[in-house]
C-alpha cells in the first residue's frame, strides 16, 4: 500500500511539474510579447495577440514536455511478468471496411504462422468482423478467407462474420462481437486492417494481462511499415525514431490512466463488456450520433470503473502502415476531428477520473491549436484596420505604417513556438540516440543527423499547409458538416497534377491573399510570413511531390534493416496470394457461446 502511494505521489507531481512548465512558458511568451509593444503604446489588438501566443505557446510546451520527460528514462517491462503457461482464451479482432481482402488477411496469416513457429500452446482464435458495403469485396473476402483458412488449418480457429448493418462503424463491430461471442474469450486483441504483430509480441501481451488482473487494456506503440513515398517514409521515420521518447513520456504522465488509440491493443473482455458500452450522442452529425473516435471515450470509461489503462512502451513488434500522401493524412485526420470535437458532448460525463477529461480537452486542443495560430497571424496583419487612427496612422496620406514591436513579436513567436518547442526536442532525440549508440539502428550517427535534418525541413514546408487542411475540418465541423466515415486509400497514393490542384486551391488562395494583404498593411512581417506563405501557394508541388516514391537513402528504420520475422511471412503470405485460389472449405460463421450473457 505504503508503495502505491508513493508511486501515485511521484505521478501527481509529475503532471503537476508538466502543466506548471506548460504554462509558465506560455506566460512567459505572454509577457515578452507585450513588453515589445510597450515601447510604442499597447491597444487591445496586441493584448489579443497576446493571448493568442500564450494558449499556442502552452500547447507547444505540453508537447515538448512530454518528449523531455520522456528523455528522463528508458522503456522497460513491467515487474512481476514471467513466462508462465498462459490459462486464458485469446481472439485476435480485425474489423474490415471495403478493404483489400488479399492485404488484409494477408496479415492474420502471417500472425498466426508467427503464433505457431513459437509453438505456445496458448488457445488463440482470429475473427474478420466485416462491415464491408460493397458486394464485390465481399465476395473477395469470402474467397481469400477459404484460402487462408486451408493453407492454415484453421477450422474451429478463424472465424468471418459480415454485418447487415455497420450500425456504430468501428466501434459498433467491436460491441457486436463482445455482445454475443465475447464471453467465450479472456481476452481480446483489437486490430485495424493494416495492422501487423510479431507472435511474441502478442504472447507477451496476454502474460502481462495475465499477470495483473486490474489490467483492463495494455496498448502498445505501432511502428509505421512499408512506407515508400517522401511523406510516408518522413512519417515513418519520425514513428520509430521521435515517438518513441514521446510515447515514454506519455506513458510516464500518464500512469495507469493511460491511452486508447482504437488498434494495436488488448483489452480483458470482462472489463470492456462491463464498461464500454457507447450511447448514441444526442442530435444530428457532427457532434451528435454515433460516438467516432470512441478509443478515447472507451478508455476513460475502462477507468472510470476502476481499470486500468496501460501504455507498454517497451513492447517491440507492434506494426501499422501510413497515408502515403498529404490528401489521405487530411481525410483521416478529418474524420479524428470531427470525433475529438464530438468529446465536447462528453467531457462533461459524471464519475470520470480527472486525467480523463483533461485528456479529452487536449485531444480537443490538438484541432483547435491551428486555429489559434492562424488567428494570431490574421490579427497581425490586419492590425493597422483593427486600432484607432491616431495609434497607427500618424503621417497623414500614408495608409501603410510600420509597426517596430510587430517585426520583434513574430521573431518572438517563432524563436519560441518553431525552434524552441518543435525543432529542440527532436535535436535533443538525435544527440541523445547518438550518444547511447542507437543511432546504428537507423544508419548511423551521419545519417540520423542528416534525417533529422530532412525531416525538419519537410515538416516545416508541410506543416503550414496540414494546418490549413486542419482548420478547414475544424470550421466543417462547427458549420455541422458530418465527414463520415471514408474508406482508406491504402493504395501506392500517388497524386498526379489535377488531383494535387483540386485539393489545395483554395490554400494557394489563402496564401496569396495573406501575403499580399501583409505586403501592403504590415511590409515589417512580409519576410517573417514567408515560411508560411510560400509552402500554402505551392501546395500543390507539396502534395504532389510528397506523394512520389522517395529513392534516397535517409529515414532509414530498423524495420527496413532487419525486417522483423512477422513483416518477412506478411511479405511472403502476399506474394504467394497475388493470384486468388479458390478452396473447397467453407467459409465457417462466427457463432460462438453466449457464455454469463455478457453485454457490451
Amino acid at each position: 500500500m505504503g508503495s502505491s502511494r508513493r508511486t501515485l505521489a511521484v505521478l501527481y507531481s509529475l503532471r503537476s511539474v508538466m502543466i506548471l512548465a506548460s504554462l509558465l512558458a506560455g506566460l512567459g511568451a505572454f509577457i515578452l510579447f507585450l513588453e515589445f509593444g510597450e515601447a510604442t503604446g499597447l491597444t487591445w489588438i496586441d493584448v489579443f495577440r497576446a493571448v493568442l501566443i500564450l494558449i499556442s505557446t502552452m500547447w507547444l510546451a505540453w508537447g515538448a514536455m512530454l518528449a523531455f520527460v520522456g528523455m528522463t528514462s528508458r522503456a522497460r517491462p513491467p515487474d512481476g511478468v514471467d513466462d508462465a503457461p498462459i490459462r486464458g482464451r485469446t481472439c485476435i479482432l480485425m474489423p474490415v471496411y471495403n478493404e483489400n481482402p488479399r492485404e488484409s488477411f494477408s496479415r492474420i496469416a502471417a500472425m498466426e504462422t508467427s503464433l505457431r513457429e513459437i509453438g505456445d500452446p496458448a488457445e488463440i482464435h482470429f475473427a474478420i468482423l466485416s462491415d464491408t458495403r460493397d458486394e464485390a469485396i465481399a465476395a473477395q473476402e469470402r474467397a481469400v478467407f477459404r484460402r487462408m483458412v486451408e493453407e492454415c488449418n484453421g477450422v474451429g480457429r478463424f472465424f468471418y462474420r459480415r454485418r447487415e448493418k455497420n450500425t456504430g462503424k468501428k466501434a459498433g463491430n467491436i460491441q457486436d462481437f463482445i455482445m454475443t461471442s465475447g464471453a467465450a474469450y479472456d481476452y481480446a486483441v483489437i486490430l485495424d486492417a493494416d495492422s501487423l504483430m510479431e507472435g511474441e509480441t502478442i504472447l507477451t501481451m496476454i502474460r502481462r494481462m495475465e499477470a495483473e488482473p486490474q489490467l483492463g487494456l495494455l496498448q502498445t506503440l505501432p511502428k509505421i511499415i512499408r512506407a515508400e513515398s517522401h511523406f510516408g517514409r518522413a512519417m515513418q521515420f519520425s514513428a520509430s525514431f521521435f515517438s518513441p521518447v514521446f510515447a515514454r513520456g506519455l506513458a510516464m504522465v500518464q500512469g495507469r490512466t493511460g491511452p486508447f488509440w482504437g488498434h494495436n491493443a488488448i483489452v480483458n473482455v470482462r472489463a470492456f463488456a462491463q464498461s464500454c458500452g457507447l450511447p448514441e450522442l444526442k442530435g444530428a452529425p457532427p457532434f451528435g450520433g454515433h460516438v467516432m473516435s470512441h478509443d478515447y471515450v472507451e478508455a476513460a470509461l475502462l477507468a472510470r470503473n476502476g481499470w486500468i489503462v496501460r501504455l507498454d512502451d517497451d513492447l517491440e513488434g507492434s506494426f501499422e502502415e501510413g497515408p502515403e500522401n498529404i490528401v489521405d493524412h487530411a481525410k483521416r485526420d478529418r474524420r479524428w476531428c470531427q470525433g475529438n470535437l464530438q468529446h465536447l458532448r462528453i467531457i462533461g460525463a459524471p464519475g470520470l477520473k480527472p486525467w480523463s477529461r483533461f485528456v479529452f480537452a487536449q485531444g480537443v486542443m490538438a484541432f483547435i491549436a491551428p486555429l489559434f495560430w492562424m488567428g494570431f497571424i490574421a490579427a497581425s496583419i490586419a492590425a493597422p484596420l483593427l486600432v484607432t487612427p491616431p495609434d497607427y496612422f500618424p503621417v497623414p496620406g500614408w495608409p501603410f505604417p510600420q509597426f517596430p514591436q510587430s517585426a520583434a513579436s513574430m521573431a518572438i513567436s517563432l524563436a519560441i513556438g518553431i525552434f524552441g518547442l518543435l525543432f529542440l526536442p527532436k535535436l535533443l532525440v538525435t544527440a541523445r540516440a547518438i550518444l547511447s549508440g542507437e543511432a546504428r539502428r537507423f544508419g548511423g550517427p551521419v545519417r540520423v543527423v542528416l534525417s533529422t535534418l530532412w525531416e525538419l525541413l519537410l515538416s516545416s514546408l508541410t506543416a503550414p499547409v496540414l494546418m490549413m487542411f486542419t482548420i478547414r475540418s475544424v470550421l466543417e465541423v462547427l458549420m455541422r458538416r458530418d465527414g463520415g466515415w471514408p474508406t482508406n486509400n491504402r493504395g501506392d497514393g500517388i497524386l498526379q497534377w489535377p488531383e494535387a490542384v483540386a485539393a489545395s486551391w483554395w490554400i494557394i488562395v489563402a496564401g496569396c491573399i495573406g501575403l499580399f494583404a501583409a505586403w501592403f498593411l504590415t511590409p515589417e512581417l512580409f519576410l517573417w510570413l514567408l515560411p508560411v506563405g510560400v509552402p500554402m501557394i505551392l501546395a500543390p508541388a507539396l502534395l504532389r511531390w510528397g506523394s512520389l516514391p522517395s529513392r534516397g537513402q535517409l529515414m532509414i528504420t530498423p524495420a527496413e534493416q532487419a525486417p522483423g520475422r512477422v513483416i518477412q511471412l506478411y511479405d511472403a503470405v502476399l506474394t504467394r496470394w497475388g493470384v486468388d485460389a479458390q478452396s473447397s472449405i467453407p467459409v465457417v460463421p462466427l457463432r460462438l457461446p453466449e457464455k454469463d450473457g455478457l453485454k457490451a
